[in-house]
């Protein structure tokens, strides 16, 4: 499958969740199994060998960081928003498009000098993931890479974020 073809299931839902946002749909995409395993395929083939561990930011990046990770035989951290977390955990404060919001991972997610692979949905302004970035440190996580679906270039989000490598399948150069 192309990455033309890839993008035939991202929906545009305009004006959420704010007047002004147009929000890229990833759910045509998970709905159609081919599709949703190009995307795991092509993060997993280009990551195997290369970490240790697969952190999935919420929500969304939960569901294809699971895919990956299980593709790479590895396990899955998460990065969830506060009060979802029942342990002991760090947080990170981010700004993102339209506000602002902490993220928060378990202290005990994954070893220390693990080699991470940050895996999500967007990237946007890069706010999220730079909090993500910021929580593997604090665990003493190497971050090796940060791999997104779609990056809306447009908001320069790539320039934020401080990872060796910074990957998206699709790229949108204007909303």
């Amino acid at each position: 499958m192309t990455l033309d073809e890839l993008k035939t299931y991202i929906r545009d839902i305009r004006d959420f969740p704010k007047r002004g946002i147009v929000f890229k749909d990833i759910t045509p995409l998970l709905a159609a199994g081919p599709a949703l395993q190009e995307v795991v395929d092509r993060i997993a083939d280009r990551y195997r060998g290369r970490v240790d561990m697969v952190l999935g930011i919420e929500s969304r990046g939960f569901i294809i960081g699971a895919a990956v990770a299980y593709r790479l035989g590895l396990g899955l951290a998460l990065v969830r928003k506060p009060g979802k977390l029942p342990s002991e955990r760090y947080a990170a404060r981010y700004e993102l498009e339209y506000g602002s919001d902490t993220l928060e991972i378990h202290r005990d997610a994954f070893g220390d000098h693990s080699r991470v692979l940050i895996v999500d949905d967007l990237l946007a302004t890069g706010g999220t993931a730079s909090a993500a970035i910021e929580l593997v440190r604090r665990l003493d996580g190497e971050v090796v890479a940060c791999a997104f679906i779609i990056e809306l270039a447009f908001l320069k989000g790539r320039a934020r974020l401080a990872a060796p490598d910074v990957f998206a399948l699709l790229s949108y150069a204007s909303e």
